[in-house]
């Protein structure tokens, strides 16, 4: 169940908490390919079984890029805003400890780590999204993402 914020002062009432966790979500390969058709980035760690085999991870492994797009799908489980308008308005200290290997289930953690108040009467609120790999030392990703919120 997402944390639900009905107002900027819910918001800013709940720095420092955590958020909550989403379900999982299993990595396939024809995710992983279709994100390669996406961007144009068809690495052979990312799209060539066969050789990934015998690399370094021994398995084809998700983009990092899209292991932080799935952020936004991640968001909406961990956080509910009842707001009229929201937008994304970037991200800041994004990192990638541990690879995702094809076949691998992740989920998204959330933390309220800052809120403000805008000029034009909105709250800029940042979430750190964990992304957490199923039994995995290391997570997958660690980003702070910054979101507008207009209520």
């Amino acid at each position: 169940m997402p944390t639900v914020f009905d107002s900027a002062d819910a918001i800013l009432a709940a720095v420092g908490q955590p958020l909550g966790t989403t379900q999982w979500l299993t990595i396939t390969q024809e995710r992983i390919d279709r994100f390669a058709d996406a961007t144009d980035d068809h690495q052979w760690i990312h799209v060539d079984p066969q050789r990934a085999k015998d690399g370094p991870f021994g398995a084809c492994i998700a983009h990092g890029y899209l292991t932080l797009s799935l952020a936004s799908r991640f968001l909406p489980e961990i956080v509910d805003v009842k707001m009229k308008m929201g937008v994304n308005y970037g991200c800041d200290k994004v990192r990638f400890p541990a690879p995702v290997k094809v076949g691998s289930r992740i989920r998204g953690k959330g933390e309220l780590i800052a809120a403000e108040r805008t000029k034009d009467g909105g709250v800029q609120a940042t979430i750190r999204v964990t992304v957490e790999i199923e039994n995995g030392a290391k997570p997958a990703c660690i980003a702070d993402t910054i979101s507008r919120y207009y209520f």
